[in-house]
């Protein structure tokens, strides 16, 4: 850890080149009073919603009732162009936080970029190009204001004060943590047991990323439950810079559409902010009924109240089809506006509601014994949609199966594991499957 004389970092890095901040006791009001008290206690509870862990909770407190504005620092490194709704639930929770009063600072690691994170890897990371961090960092920016208002949100980049640290402020930096340290993280732990490799760089990625917390004097910091090390690392620093040490508030990760492994674009589980409103509607009313409740969780702005009456009235019968439908216009409404939300359910009601999707549509759950997933020729035959596997190849050239109502084109497709979609062969076929 640091200690609180390390002078030479101190005056390079966390004074140098620095966004500019209001001094960190400036208060707007400081009032402990009954009505303050009872604003508190609302934050917390919004704040705590859909959360992970909350370190520490007496701290959060305890900067709330300063009654500032708060500097809420959320990192992205821009390894991808695109984000999907996993992406947003901890940008949902800044969001929450800029309703609230506080101050937003959206940190794209544009040097961390660099290095690359190698956080849940278990090999050295490749490292990206300047250009293509500009490029990604530009679709980050463009498609982050889908959700955040852009006039309370700060966007920055940790190269404006990293490219400043200079090579004996890093050598300084890394001199404050050891490798035994660096070791009790997990990812480094295993890769060390198993005789794979770690570069050198790969352990400056916590330092640096801790040492952003140091240069912004973030009061709290966001993340995933992956990322808990690297965030407790700002902690520490900021206590070795004589700095009030930030509240780390972690985000669960958010399944895809199969329900099982976290939404990943190359596992193709995925729903884009950008999608089309038809695709990304279609998509969520795919989602199994029992994932419907983790997505109004961790995604929707309703009330925890309203969504709990909705989950009684599906106990007590009601389809939970309707209760979905709610979840696709909110999230369509959000990242497309209300009227494409509305078209994109009617064109998914067209497609299944009028006369061609039966209520009492089957369920089937199929084993499966690949990892890898089943064709769809298969699924189908096994499903019993089709008497044979040439029989479904057959249909599907003829253009007469659809997957949750798009239109398939190749029999020998791979299903996921842990998939579940709606499936339609022929105009009366048709069974909502789930692959295990």
């Amino acid at each position: 850890m640091l200690g609180p004389t390390a002078r030479g970092l101190s005056r390079r890095g966390a004074r140098r080149n620095l966004p500019p901040f209001a001094p960190r006791g400036a208060s707007l009001n400081m009032r402990t009073d009954t009505a303050t008290m009872e604003s508190v206690e609302r934050s917390l509870a919004l704040i705590q919603r859909g959360t992970e862990e909350i370190l520490l909770h007496d701290a959060l407190r305890k900067k709330l009732e300063q009654g500032r504005p708060l500097r809420i620092k959320a990192g992205f490194d821009p390894t991808a162009p695109d984000l999907h709704l996993g992406h947003t639930v901890l940008i949902n929770k800044l969001r929450q936080f800029q309703e609230l009063g506080h101050e937003i600072l959206f940190l794209i690691g544009d040097f961390t970029g660099m290095i690359g994170d190698p956080t849940g890897k278990s090999v050295t990371r490749k490292p990206l190009s300047r250009e293509e961090i500009e490029q990604n960092a530009q679709t980050y920016k463009d498609q982050v204001f889908r959700i955040l208002d852009p006039d309370k949100t700060r966007i920055l980049f940790n190269s404006h004060w990293l490219d400043d640290l200079g090579t004996a402020g890093l050598v300084q930096l890394a001199a404050r943590q050891t490798v035994a340290r660096m070791l009790e993280r997990d990812d480094f732990s295993k890769r060390y047991k198993a005789g794979q490799p770690i570069a050198i760089h790969e352990f400056l990625y916590p330092l640096i990323q801790g040492y952003d917390s140091v240069a912004l004097r973030a009061d709290i910091e966001l993340g995933g439950t992956d990322q808990k090390f690297n965030l407790l690392m700002g902690r520490q620093l900021q206590e070795a810079y004589g700095q009030e040490p930030q509240v780390v508030i972690t985000l669960p990760i958010l399944e895809g559409l199969d329900g099982v492994q976290k939404m990943s674009k190359s596992l193709g589980n995925y729903i884009g902010i950008a999608d089309a409103p038809e695709e990304m509607f279609g998509k969520l009313m795919s989602i199994s009924d029992d994932l419907m409740w983790r997505y109004f969780e961790l995604l929707s702005f309703r009330e925890l109240s309203e969504i709990e009456a909705w989950r009684r009235a599906v106990s007590e019968g009601a389809n939970p089809r309707d209760i979905k439908f709610e979840l696709g216009l909110e999230l369509v409404t959000r990242f497309h506006g209300a009227e494409q939300a509305r078209k994109a359910q009617e064109a998914f009601v067209a497609r299944f509601q009028k006369g061609a999707m039966p209520d009492d549509m089957p369920f089937v759950d199929l084993a499966c014994s690949d990892s890898d997933g089943l064709p769809l020729a298969n699924l189908l035959k096994e499903a019993g949609l089709v008497a044979s596997t040439s029989e479904a190849i057959r249909m599907v050239r003829q253009g007469a199966v659809r997957i949750d109502g798009e239109r398939v084109e190749d029999a020998q497709q791979i299903l996921a594991v842990g998939a579940e979609h709606i499936y339609q062969v022929g105009k009366r076929r048709f069974a909502k499957v789930r692959l295990g």
